[in-house]
């Protein structure tokens, strides 16, 4: 599910893969792997990135981005390795154990609630208006929250508030495109007790990889029972699938440096700009 929760972005654009600017292929399959890779686990949106990508690069199918998806997961995976390898080994001490049950809880809240939204037949938005919206008031969003996180002592536990609040929290980031799962993860740690940066990442990335494996499984299945697979650029797909492993393992490593001596407001920014810019230059409904 994307930005945590939901399908891939080939859900905003059902027409035919189309190259209106006659961008080649290969050129189109790393572009939009590139794109991936660098905004799926950065709190800016990858929905919106690559919706605005797919408007110059033509759209996917829905194998294809279900594969680029996967590659960003697989790059946090090998970062997290030791990590997940860690709480295998140790997961009779106490500690470990809450934890995890911790991130099993917000894992299957996700879980739940993303099976009632599929049964109720949720679409995504096919224009960039509301996503543009959900830029905007997200990033508004995360300069108040990190100002009033900044405020209170510093705290790196995870509380049980804070998985029930991250795992609801990844269904409001599948219900309203744009919202980014990384950021509405994350920020709702800091606000819900765990405000340290670091610390209410880390839970927002692990819960993530179990919550997108899932995700990403469950819309492999329907895309090749459908037949997706069928007349698929198997070179492209490949090709951006190691793009987007490469560039999200990069893009995370930096992120993990980066904040721990900054705060997310040049994301905020970033985002609101962004937002006001699509609002401003494409037409109505566009």
């Amino acid at each position: 599910m994307r930005d945590g929760t939901r399908g891939p972005r080939a859900k905003l654009w059902r027409r035919p893969h189309r190259n209106p600017h006659h961008v080649n292929d290969l050129l189109s399959a790393i572009l939009l792997g590139i794109v991936e890779g660098i905004t799926e686990f950065l709190p800016i949106s990858s929905t919106g990135h690559l919706l605005i990508a797919e408007r110059w690069l033509g759209a996917r199918s829905d194998l294809f981005n279900v594969a680029i998806q996967a590659g960003a997961i697989l790059a946090v995976t090998f970062i997290y390795w030791r990590t997940l390898w860690s709480m295998m080994q140790n997961w009779r001490r106490p500690e470990t154990r809450d934890y995890v049950m911790k991130l099993a809880v917000a894992f299957l809240i996700t879980a739940a609630l993303g099976l009632v939204v599929s049964k109720m037949g949720f679409k995504l938005p096919e224009t960039v208006t509301p996503i543009a919206w959900a830029l905007v008031v997200g990033g508004v969003w995360m300069l108040l929250a990190e100002k009033f996180a900044a405020n209170r002592p510093d705290h790196t536990a995870v509380t049980w508030k804070v998985a029930i609040l991250v795992g609801l929290a990844q269904i409001v980031a599948g219900v309203f495109p744009g919202t980014s799962r990384s950021a509405a993860t994350i920020f709702i740690a800091m606000l819900a007790g765990t405000n340290n940066r670091a610390a209410a990442t880390e839970f927002a990335f692990l819960v993530g990889i179990p919550t997108m494996y899932a995700a990403t499984g469950y819309e492999l299945l329907k895309t090749m029972h459908g037949g997706g697979a069928a007349g698929e650029d198997w070179t492209g797909l490949a090709v951006a699938f190691v793009v987007s492993t490469i560039v999200a393992f990069a893009a995370v490593k930096w992120l993990l440096g980066y904040i721990r001596s900054h705060r997310f407001t040049a994301f905020a920014i970033y985002r609101i700009a962004l937002g006001i810019a699509l609002l401003l230059f494409l037409p109505a409904g566009g």
